[in-house]
């Protein structure tokens, strides 16, 4: 038992002695800080080497020509004589254009003295013929007939511009062509006038 004791005792003293002892070396000690070196790097940019066109040849040199060599003119001689006076060849004239078809006259409509039938709406039916057709048919009603009256007073491309049909068209086409109109004048000139004329039939009762 004291044994022990004096074992621990020892102990703490070895313990105590170390702690008190400076564990510090005895030179100091100095941590330098090493800055590090950055390295930057740099674009390089790639360069297109231009490629130049070699140098056109060089003309050649004219070379000498002795005096002794004379160039001779170039001569022509003409044997033909040239006559300004004389007359020059021309070409043959065009031919002259065909005879250009006549224009025709200008047709009116209004003038200041309108064409009038001569025997008046008379003269109309004492040519009309009403058709068998259309009498049996019973048709009645006005036929519009058109046509031109030329500076004669005669009746030109007479056409229905509205009919009633059972030859009625017809009829009436054949009477006007037959009547006689004074001509149409304009300025105290005989000109075409156009003119319309309504033909009736009707049938009697």
């Amino acid at each position: 038992m004291i044994n022990l004791q004096i074992g621990f005792i020892v102990t703490l003293i070895l313990l105590i002695t170390l702690f008190r002892v400076n564990l510090q070396p005895g030179g100091e000690f100095e941590i330098v800080e090493v800055e590090q070196e950055i390295i930057e790097m740099e674009e390089i940019v790639q360069t297109e080497q231009e490629i130049t066109p070699p140098p056109p040849p060089r003309p050649p040199s004219p070379e000498p020509v002795p005096d002794d060599e004379m160039i001779e003119d170039a001569f022509f001689d003409l044997d033909t004589e040239i006559d300004l006076d004389a007359p020059m060849d021309m070409p043959p004239p065009p031919p002259p254009p065909d005879d250009e078809e006549e224009e025709e006259p200008e047709v009116f409509t209004i003038v200041e003295d309108m064409p009038e039938l001569i025997g008046g709406m008379q003269a109309i039916y004492e040519h009309l013929r009403y058709p068998e057709i259309a009498r049996k048919a019973g048709i009645e009603g006005r036929v519009v007939v058109q046509f031109i009256i030329d500076e004669q007073g005669n009746v030109v491309d007479p056409v229905v511009v509205r009919g009633i049909g059972g030859g009625c068209d017809e009829a009436a086409i054949e009477a006007v062509k037959q009547v006689q109109f004074t001509p149409g004048r304009q300025r105290g000139r005989a000109v075409r006038v156009r003119y319309s004329l309504p033909i009736t039939f009707r049938l009697s009762q």
